[in-house]
Protein backbone atom coordinates (compact mmCIF):
# COMPACT_ATOMS: atom_id res chain seq x y z
CA UNK A 1 0.00 0.00 0.00
CA UNK A 2 1.39 3.53 -0.92
CA UNK A 3 1.16 6.54 0.51
CA UNK A 4 -0.02 9.62 -1.50
CA UNK A 5 2.68 12.33 -1.01
CA UNK A 6 4.35 15.31 -2.82
CA UNK A 7 6.73 14.68 -5.17
CA UNK A 8 4.66 10.81 -6.08
CA UNK A 9 3.81 11.82 -9.46
CA UNK A 10 3.13 15.21 -11.46
CA UNK A 11 0.21 17.29 -10.17
CA UNK A 12 0.25 15.80 -7.09
CA UNK A 13 0.74 18.46 -5.17
CA UNK A 14 0.67 18.76 -1.12
CA UNK A 15 -2.67 20.60 -0.77
CA UNK A 16 -4.41 18.18 -2.91
CA UNK A 17 -3.16 15.72 -0.46
CA UNK A 18 -4.05 17.60 2.40
CA UNK A 19 -8.11 17.74 0.86
CA UNK A 20 -7.95 14.40 -0.11
CA UNK A 21 -6.99 12.51 3.30
CA UNK A 22 -9.78 14.93 4.92
CA UNK A 23 -12.41 12.46 2.86
CA UNK A 24 -10.46 9.44 3.75
CA UNK A 25 -7.98 9.14 0.61
CA UNK A 26 -4.81 8.38 1.80
CA UNK A 27 -3.44 5.81 -0.48
CA UNK A 28 -3.26 5.30 -4.08
CA UNK A 29 -5.23 2.52 -4.07
CA UNK A 30 -7.90 4.45 -2.49
CA UNK A 31 -7.64 7.11 -5.27
CA UNK A 32 -7.32 5.13 -8.34
CA UNK A 33 -10.81 2.98 -6.92
CA UNK A 34 -12.58 6.42 -6.12
CA UNK A 35 -15.17 7.97 -8.22
CA UNK A 36 -13.29 11.38 -9.18
CA UNK A 37 -15.99 12.95 -10.05
CA UNK A 38 -17.56 12.75 -6.63
CA UNK A 39 -13.67 13.19 -5.00
CA UNK A 40 -13.87 16.68 -7.01
CA UNK A 41 -17.15 17.98 -5.56
CA UNK A 42 -16.14 16.74 -2.21
CA UNK A 43 -12.91 18.51 -2.01
CA UNK A 44 -13.17 21.33 -4.21
CA UNK A 45 -10.80 19.70 -6.71
CA UNK A 46 -10.35 20.02 -10.49
CA UNK A 47 -12.06 16.95 -12.29
CA UNK A 48 -9.22 17.10 -14.91
CA UNK A 49 -6.39 17.14 -12.79
CA UNK A 50 -7.31 14.18 -10.45
CA UNK A 51 -8.05 12.37 -13.89
CA UNK A 52 -4.29 12.99 -15.08
CA UNK A 53 -3.06 11.93 -11.71
CA UNK A 54 -4.96 8.46 -11.85
CA UNK A 55 -3.50 8.03 -15.11
CA UNK A 56 0.05 8.32 -14.06
CA UNK A 57 -0.45 6.05 -10.64
CA UNK A 58 -1.39 3.58 -13.07
CA UNK A 59 1.01 3.89 -15.32
CA UNK A 60 3.78 4.00 -12.07
CA UNK A 61 1.84 1.41 -9.96
CA UNK A 62 0.06 -0.90 -11.98
CA UNK A 63 1.54 -4.94 -12.62
CA UNK A 64 2.94 -5.54 -15.80
CA UNK A 65 3.68 -9.38 -16.46
CA UNK A 66 7.03 -10.17 -17.03
CA UNK A 67 9.15 -13.28 -18.42
CA UNK A 68 11.17 -15.46 -15.89
CA UNK A 69 14.51 -14.92 -17.73
CA UNK A 70 14.39 -11.29 -17.18
CA UNK A 71 13.39 -11.64 -13.50
CA UNK A 72 16.51 -13.43 -13.10
CA UNK A 73 18.52 -10.81 -14.65
CA UNK A 74 17.02 -8.46 -12.49
CA UNK A 75 17.36 -10.56 -9.77
CA UNK A 76 21.42 -10.42 -10.63
CA UNK A 77 21.88 -7.31 -11.00
CA UNK A 78 19.95 -5.64 -8.33
CA UNK A 79 21.04 -8.30 -4.96
CA UNK A 80 24.22 -8.30 -3.14
CA UNK A 81 25.55 -10.47 -0.02
CA UNK A 82 26.79 -8.13 2.71
CA UNK A 83 28.80 -9.59 5.75
CA UNK A 84 27.86 -9.40 9.12
CA UNK A 85 31.09 -9.15 10.65
CA UNK A 86 30.90 -12.34 11.80
CA UNK A 87 32.05 -15.55 9.46
CA UNK A 88 30.06 -18.38 12.02
CA UNK A 89 26.93 -16.05 11.41
CA UNK A 90 27.49 -15.28 7.43
CA UNK A 91 27.68 -19.45 7.36
CA UNK A 92 24.19 -19.34 9.01
CA UNK A 93 22.94 -16.54 6.39
CA UNK A 94 24.52 -18.68 3.23
CA UNK A 95 27.25 -15.82 2.98
CA UNK A 96 25.34 -13.04 4.82
CA UNK A 97 23.12 -10.89 4.29
CA UNK A 98 21.10 -10.39 0.98
CA UNK A 99 19.88 -7.11 -0.56
CA UNK A 100 16.34 -6.98 -1.60
CA UNK A 101 15.26 -9.36 1.72
CA UNK A 102 14.27 -9.12 5.16
CA UNK A 103 15.94 -10.72 7.65
CA UNK A 104 14.68 -11.20 11.31
CA UNK A 105 16.85 -11.79 14.75
CA UNK A 106 14.41 -13.55 17.26
CA UNK A 107 15.03 -13.83 20.90
CA UNK A 108 14.45 -13.07 24.55
CA UNK A 109 15.52 -10.14 26.79
CA UNK A 110 19.54 -10.46 26.91
CA UNK A 111 20.20 -12.89 24.04
CA UNK A 112 21.86 -10.54 22.04
CA UNK A 113 19.92 -9.11 18.97
CA UNK A 114 21.23 -5.79 19.78
CA UNK A 115 24.14 -6.78 20.19
CA UNK A 116 24.29 -8.24 17.04
CA UNK A 117 22.50 -5.40 15.10
CA UNK A 118 25.10 -2.87 16.25
CA UNK A 119 28.11 -5.73 15.22
CA UNK A 120 26.19 -5.50 11.53
CA UNK A 121 25.99 -1.81 11.48
CA UNK A 122 29.74 -1.21 12.09
CA UNK A 123 30.79 -4.20 9.78
CA UNK A 124 28.54 -2.66 7.09
CA UNK A 125 29.77 1.06 7.77
CA UNK A 126 33.22 0.25 8.23
CA UNK A 127 34.54 -2.85 6.43
CA UNK A 128 32.22 -2.69 3.47
CA UNK A 129 31.95 1.35 3.55
CA UNK A 130 28.52 1.55 3.22
CA UNK A 131 25.98 3.37 4.59
CA UNK A 132 23.57 2.32 7.33
CA UNK A 133 20.20 3.56 9.08
CA UNK A 134 19.36 2.69 12.11
CA UNK A 135 15.91 2.38 13.46
CA UNK A 136 15.93 2.53 17.53
CA UNK A 137 12.69 1.75 19.23
CA UNK A 138 14.01 0.28 22.40
CA UNK A 139 16.39 2.92 23.47
CA UNK A 140 18.89 0.30 23.30
CA UNK A 141 21.03 1.90 20.95
CA UNK A 142 24.28 3.99 22.90
CA UNK A 143 26.67 5.86 20.78
CA UNK A 144 29.63 4.80 23.27
CA UNK A 145 28.65 1.12 22.08
CA UNK A 146 29.22 1.99 18.84
CA UNK A 147 32.44 3.74 19.37
CA UNK A 148 33.64 0.85 21.16
CA UNK A 149 32.80 -1.14 17.92
CA UNK A 150 34.43 1.08 15.69
CA UNK A 151 38.06 1.09 18.27
CA UNK A 152 37.67 -2.66 17.80
CA UNK A 153 38.37 -2.50 14.25
CA UNK A 154 40.78 0.69 13.74
CA UNK A 155 43.21 2.46 15.63
CA UNK A 156 42.79 5.32 13.46
CA UNK A 157 40.32 8.28 14.82
CA UNK A 158 40.14 9.62 11.45
CA UNK A 159 38.82 6.16 10.21
CA UNK A 160 36.66 5.50 13.32
CA UNK A 161 34.90 9.33 12.56
CA UNK A 162 34.20 8.03 9.47
CA UNK A 163 32.88 4.95 10.50
CA UNK A 164 30.37 6.42 12.92
CA UNK A 165 29.25 8.88 9.79
CA UNK A 166 27.62 6.60 7.60
CA UNK A 167 25.41 5.38 10.61
CA UNK A 168 22.48 7.05 10.57
CA UNK A 169 20.14 6.80 13.66
CA UNK A 170 16.51 7.66 14.06
CA UNK A 171 14.84 7.13 17.82
CA UNK A 172 11.46 6.18 17.52
CA UNK A 173 8.85 5.12 20.32
CA UNK A 174 5.46 4.02 18.47
CA UNK A 175 4.28 2.93 14.92
CA UNK A 176 3.33 5.99 13.67
CA UNK A 177 7.02 7.30 14.11
CA UNK A 178 8.71 4.33 13.00
CA UNK A 179 6.06 4.76 9.56
CA UNK A 180 6.97 8.31 8.74
CA UNK A 181 10.67 7.14 9.38
CA UNK A 182 10.81 4.48 6.76
CA UNK A 183 8.31 6.58 3.95
CA UNK A 184 10.60 9.77 4.13
CA UNK A 185 13.41 7.05 3.55
CA UNK A 186 11.81 5.78 0.15
CA UNK A 187 10.81 9.02 -0.52
CA UNK A 188 13.89 10.94 -0.20
CA UNK A 189 15.33 8.16 -2.70
CA UNK A 190 12.66 8.14 -5.41
CA UNK A 191 12.92 12.43 -5.19
CA UNK A 192 16.75 11.46 -5.36
CA UNK A 193 16.87 13.39 -2.59
CA UNK A 194 20.06 11.27 -1.23
CA UNK A 195 22.47 12.52 1.76
CA UNK A 196 25.85 13.73 0.90
CA UNK A 197 27.50 10.10 1.92
CA UNK A 198 25.15 8.17 -0.49
CA UNK A 199 22.36 5.76 -0.14
CA UNK A 200 21.76 3.85 2.50
CA UNK A 201 22.37 -0.53 2.08
CA UNK A 202 21.62 -2.04 4.98
CA UNK A 203 18.76 -0.70 7.54
CA UNK A 204 18.23 -1.73 10.61
CA UNK A 205 15.17 -1.63 12.85
CA UNK A 206 15.73 -2.45 16.44
CA UNK A 207 13.15 -3.70 17.30
CA UNK A 208 9.44 -3.79 15.33
CA UNK A 209 7.69 -6.05 18.36
CA UNK A 210 8.10 -3.16 20.80
CA UNK A 211 5.89 -0.76 18.52
CA UNK A 212 3.55 -3.42 17.36
CA UNK A 213 3.04 -5.52 20.87
CA UNK A 214 0.95 -2.66 22.37
CA UNK A 215 -1.60 -2.23 19.97
CA UNK A 216 -2.52 -6.06 19.75
CA UNK A 217 -4.78 -5.64 22.73
CA UNK A 218 -7.79 -3.88 22.95
CA UNK A 219 -7.24 -2.43 19.59
CA UNK A 220 -6.40 -5.50 18.08
CA UNK A 221 -7.93 -4.51 14.30
CA UNK A 222 -6.11 -1.54 14.31
CA UNK A 223 -3.05 -3.05 15.70
CA UNK A 224 -2.88 -5.32 13.08
CA UNK A 225 -4.06 -3.38 10.19
CA UNK A 226 -0.89 -1.26 11.16
CA UNK A 227 1.42 -3.84 11.29
CA UNK A 228 1.05 -4.48 7.72
CA UNK A 229 1.57 -1.45 6.76
CA UNK A 230 4.74 -1.92 8.58
CA UNK A 231 5.30 -5.43 7.04
CA UNK A 232 4.56 -4.00 3.30
CA UNK A 233 6.84 -0.79 3.98
CA UNK A 234 9.49 -3.00 4.96
CA UNK A 235 9.81 -5.45 1.76
CA UNK A 236 9.20 -2.78 -0.55
CA UNK A 237 12.27 -0.86 1.11
CA UNK A 238 14.25 -3.91 0.71
CA UNK A 239 13.09 -4.87 -3.16
CA UNK A 240 12.88 -1.57 -4.57
CA UNK A 241 15.65 0.06 -3.14
CA UNK A 242 17.81 -3.70 -3.36
CA UNK A 243 19.07 -3.06 0.55
CA UNK A 244 19.15 -5.29 2.85
CA UNK A 245 16.55 -5.17 5.98
CA UNK A 246 17.54 -6.45 9.74
CA UNK A 247 14.69 -6.66 12.07
CA UNK A 248 14.51 -8.08 15.52
CA UNK A 249 11.47 -9.58 17.38
CA UNK A 250 10.67 -11.05 20.53
CA UNK A 251 10.07 -14.49 21.25
CA UNK A 252 6.95 -15.83 23.48
CA UNK A 253 6.16 -19.41 24.63
CA UNK A 254 3.95 -22.21 22.74
CA UNK A 255 1.17 -23.04 25.03
CA UNK A 256 1.11 -26.59 24.12
CA UNK A 257 4.98 -27.55 23.69
CA UNK A 258 6.86 -24.33 25.75
CA UNK A 259 8.97 -24.71 22.95
CA UNK A 260 10.07 -20.05 21.91
CA UNK A 261 8.37 -18.66 19.11
CA UNK A 262 8.60 -15.36 17.68
CA UNK A 263 5.97 -12.53 18.78
CA UNK A 264 3.25 -10.85 16.04
CA UNK A 265 1.74 -14.37 14.65
CA UNK A 266 1.42 -16.37 11.84
CA UNK A 267 0.18 -12.36 10.15
CA UNK A 268 4.10 -11.45 10.82
CA UNK A 269 5.68 -14.73 9.62
CA UNK A 270 5.51 -13.96 5.62
CA UNK A 271 7.64 -10.97 6.22
CA UNK A 272 11.41 -11.90 6.86
CA UNK A 273 12.73 -14.39 4.12
CA UNK A 274 15.17 -15.38 6.79
CA UNK A 275 14.30 -16.04 10.55
CA UNK A 276 17.36 -16.24 13.49
CA UNK A 277 16.73 -17.73 17.02
CA UNK A 278 19.23 -16.03 19.41
CA UNK A 279 19.39 -17.97 22.72
CA UNK A 280 21.45 -17.95 25.75
CA UNK A 281 22.91 -21.25 26.93
CA UNK A 282 24.73 -21.65 29.84
CA UNK A 283 28.24 -22.93 29.43
CA UNK A 284 29.24 -27.02 29.83
CA UNK A 285 32.27 -29.21 30.21
CA UNK A 286 33.19 -26.59 33.25
CA UNK A 287 32.85 -23.49 31.06
CA UNK A 288 30.87 -20.81 33.62
CA UNK A 289 30.52 -18.19 31.14
CA UNK A 290 27.36 -18.14 28.96
CA UNK A 291 27.38 -19.47 25.60
CA UNK A 292 25.22 -17.47 22.79
CA UNK A 293 23.83 -19.60 20.10
CA UNK A 294 22.14 -18.67 16.79
CA UNK A 295 19.54 -20.70 15.47
CA UNK A 296 18.12 -20.89 11.50
CA UNK A 297 14.21 -21.17 11.97
CA UNK A 298 13.87 -20.18 8.13
CA UNK A 299 15.00 -19.83 5.26
CA UNK A 300 14.35 -20.48 1.61
CA UNK A 301 18.60 -21.81 0.69
CA UNK A 302 19.74 -23.45 3.87
CA UNK A 303 18.29 -26.23 5.69
CA UNK A 304 16.19 -24.97 8.81
CA UNK A 305 17.57 -26.14 12.40
CA UNK A 306 21.37 -25.13 11.71
CA UNK A 307 23.23 -23.81 14.85
CA UNK A 308 26.21 -21.77 15.18
CA UNK A 309 27.82 -20.32 18.51
CA UNK A 310 28.29 -16.55 18.45
CA UNK A 311 30.96 -15.53 20.46
CA UNK A 312 29.67 -11.76 21.69
CA UNK A 313 32.71 -9.73 23.51
CA UNK A 314 32.34 -7.00 26.38
CA UNK A 315 32.28 -4.48 23.40
CA UNK A 316 29.24 -6.29 22.13
CA UNK A 317 31.61 -6.98 19.05
CA UNK A 318 31.08 -10.31 17.17
CA UNK A 319 34.29 -12.88 17.45
CA UNK A 320 34.80 -16.22 16.18
CA UNK A 321 33.83 -18.66 18.58
CA UNK A 322 36.40 -21.97 18.65
CA UNK A 323 33.30 -23.97 19.06
CA UNK A 324 31.44 -22.25 15.95
CA UNK A 325 34.41 -23.82 13.64
CA UNK A 326 32.80 -27.21 14.00
CA UNK A 327 29.41 -26.39 12.90
CA UNK A 328 28.31 -27.85 9.60
CA UNK A 329 26.24 -25.11 7.55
Amino acid sequence: MVILRAGLCPGLTAEMIQLLKANSIATVVDLVSSDLEEVARKCSLSYKALVAVRRVLLAQFSAFPVNGADLYEELKSSTAILSTGSRSLDRLLDSGLYTGEVTELTGAPGSGKTQVCLSIAMSTSHDLKQNVLYVDSTGGFTASRLLQLAQTRTGDEEEQVEALQRIQVARVFDVYKMLDVLQELRCSVSQQVLSSLGPVKVLVVDSVSAVICPLLGGRQAEGLALMMQLARELKTLARELSMAVVVTNHVTRDGSSGHLKPALGRSWSFVPSTRVLLESREGTWGKASTRRIASLTKSSRQPTGIEVELDIGSCGVLEESPAASGEGC
